[in-house]
């Protein structure tokens, strides 16, 4: 490891992945920036995954593959990872095995972080896509902003503003963060990352690069489109400001956000129970709801259902316009 430029290393943990998986290994190949260490995971993949991380490592030394000798999940798969990382590495990279990075995306990362100390992660924008339809997703920061406050990223985070915490592929991570602890991620919903960024940024300074450094792969079995379908997300934001609200806001702030966010959750109740949605999507959510404990309220559900139904009588042309759409998808 040189001053200039501290060793880096590079994470893909990977389950049959065969597809896409020597795409991110080029990419990181493609690298500007040298100095760093390439470890994929395998997670006991049943296609050509194992092959194809080996015919890499046999041609670079930097690259090593690591197979689980069983089948876990996917944030237990990514925290074996991190805890698989160069004890020499300043900082770490993850590249999901769908997705890829821009030749220069490691150097300008660890560019901004090498400028400012106080930094635990970096950012950037990611362009997300596939087949005909693509955008650059997530807010950025005002571009006169490189660094910001980690609690002020993640007030604004839970307050419902913009959202520039990024994905693991679009973001940088200190290593001596994911030394500090046996489980980076930590816990098992599938935002467990963007719980780091609570947990960590109490203490650290979050960066950004106002770039496009990488690329985000949707797909029909991506991880991304199954949660999706299922909506995730809305209950996601609510485990986060019952968990970090209380740390990152104040009290009135907090009882405010949390209710805002029961109606919003109510809200896309109402809207699955108009879509048809099945017994997976009921089970899901009530078991949710329960976790965070709060129980289905079936006076709340019908409450909002009712309003549903009158956003549907009153707007005839959006209701109509939705109802296309889902037969085109279909």
């Amino acid at each position: 490891m040189t001053t200039d430029h501290p060793l880096v290393t590079v994470l893909t943990p990977v389950y049959n992945g065969e597809k896409y998986l020597a795409e991110c290994i080029e990419s990181v190949l493609a690298q500007t920036y040298q100095n760093w260490d390439y470890t994929i995971v395998n997670n006991c993949s049943t296609d050509r995954t194992l092959e194809i991380a080996q015919s890499y490592a046999k041609n670079d030394n930097r690259i090593k593959v690591v197979s689980n000798s069983q089948f876990v999940g996917v944030i237990e798969n990514h925290n074996i990872a991190f805890r698989l990382i160069s004890p020499s590495s300043k900082y770490c990279k993850v590249v999901s095995a769908d997705d890829w990075i821009y030749p220069d995306c490691i150097a300008r990362l660890v560019e901004v972080a090498e400028a400012n100390p106080s930094i635990g992660f970096v950012g950037s924008y990611i362009l997300r896509g596939g087949g005909t339809e693509w955008d650059v997703t997530f807010d950025g920061l005002p571009y006169q902003s490189t660094v910001i406050s980690g609690r002020d990223i993640c007030r604004l985070t839970l307050l419902g503003g913009p959202y520039v915490l990024g994905i693991p592929t679009s973001t940088l991570y200190r290593s001596d963060l994911i030394r500090s602890t046996d489980s980076f991620y930590p816990n098992l919903t599938p935002y467990a990352d963007v719980s780091t960024y609570f947990e960590y940024l109490q203490t650290t300074d979050f960066g950004f690069v106002h770039q496009v450094l990488s690329f985000e792969r949707v797909h029909e079995r991506s991880i991304s489109s199954s949660l999706r379908m299922i909506g995730t997300l809305t209950p996601n934001l609510l485990r986060n400001i019952l968990e970090y609200g209380p740390v990152y806001l104040t009290k009135h702030e907090y009882e405010i956000r949390l209710e805002e966010l029961l109606d919003n959750y109510y809200r896309l109740l109402a809207a699955g129970f108009f879509n048809l949605k099945d017994k997976e999507f009921w089970i899901y959510h009530k078991r949710t709801l329960e976790e965070l404990g709060h129980h289905l309220y079936s006076m709340r559900l019908a409450k909002a259902i009712c309003v549903k139904l009158l956003d549907l009588l009153f707007n005839p042309k959006q209701t109509i316009e939705k109802a296309i759409r889902r037969l085109k998808t279909d």
